[in-house]
């Protein structure tokens, strides 16, 4: 066994790889570095896991709070954000499914506004330190000093709150950004995952987030691309609805009028009286 290839210790709510020991009636049990065992039901155990074999398992407690493993991926892993569904509220708080056979809790002290059962939040998962047990929290725990981000950096973020300003979002599951609604040309809605990109890394380390490349192609390219695409003829004009032309262009109508006063000095398109044309 090579035993610099397992986990030095076990760690709850991560991925651990760690070495086939035994096998038990229950299941076998799997060891890490430090000889601290772990039980992997027989619901999980295949023959391929042999004595000595090395497994990828994520680590949950069960109903008593004892460490067990499990082959399957959750939605979520340790300090990571996700959409959840709420599947039970009780007065001490709320469980939600996180992809395993035991549901997680929300705590009520770590909830914010109601909890319906068929609903989802955007939480993080947290360890509670005095239990040793997996929490889901709408209370975030983010870092505060903003590193390795710069201007136009691609990064990974989940809408978790609207405000009359814009989206709020978490960067890179650590970090508290917003997306203002200037910078939304298409239809978003909470718990929505994207790759976008750092506007702007504020003094007071929240981030401008972006949903395109600075840089990146102009309006009035994409609604020729668009027109030229759908047969070189659509059925918009400068009167257009707002929610039409952002629906299918991805742009808002101040920018959809510009590319179209541009387009046509340019002679590629021609405005008629119901629609536009390629030229």
């Amino acid at each position: 066994m090579n035993e610099k290839q397992i986990n030095e210790h076990i760690y709850v709510g991560e991925l651990n790889t760690l070495a086939v020991n035994r096998v038990s009636e229950p299941g076998i049990y799997l060891i890490s570095d430090d000889q601290t065992e772990v039980l992997l039901p027989n619901a999980y155990v295949t023959k391929s896991m042999e004595i000595g074999s090395f497994l990828d398992v994520f680590i949950y407690t069960d109903s008593e709070d004892r460490l067990v493993a499990t082959t399957l991926k959750p939605y979520v892993y340790l300090y990571e954000f996700a959409s959840l569904e709420i599947v039970d509220s009780m007065k001490f708080g709320a469980f939600v499914d996180i992809g395993l056979p035991k549901h997680i809790l929300v705590p009520k002290n770590k909830q914010k506004g109601t909890y319906s059962i068929g609903n989802r939040k955007v939480l993080q998962l947290q360890l509670d330190e005095k239990t040793n047990r997996l929490i889901a929290s709408e209370k975030y725990d983010l870092l505060k000093e903003i590193k390795d981000l710069e201007k136009n950096a691609e990064v990974e973020i989940i809408l978790y709150s609207k405000t009359p300003l814009g989206y709020k979002v978490i960067v890179n599951n650590s970090y508290d950004g917003m997306i203002y609604h200037t910078e939304i040309f298409e239809n978003l809605k909470i718990g929505d995952t994207k790759r976008a990109y750092v506007k702007n890394v504020r003094d007071d380390n929240k981030i401008d987030i972006s949903l395109q490349k600075i840089g990146e192609k102009a309006s009035g390219d994409k609604v020729f691309d668009v027109l030229a695409k759908e047969g070189g003829k659509l059925d918009f004009t400068y009167k257009s609805e707002a929610d039409e032309i952002k629906e299918k262009f991805g742009i808002s109508k101040k920018a959809f009028k510009a590319s179209l006063t541009k387009l046509i000095a340019e002679n590629k398109i021609i405005l008629e009286e119901s629609c536009i044309r390629v030229k």
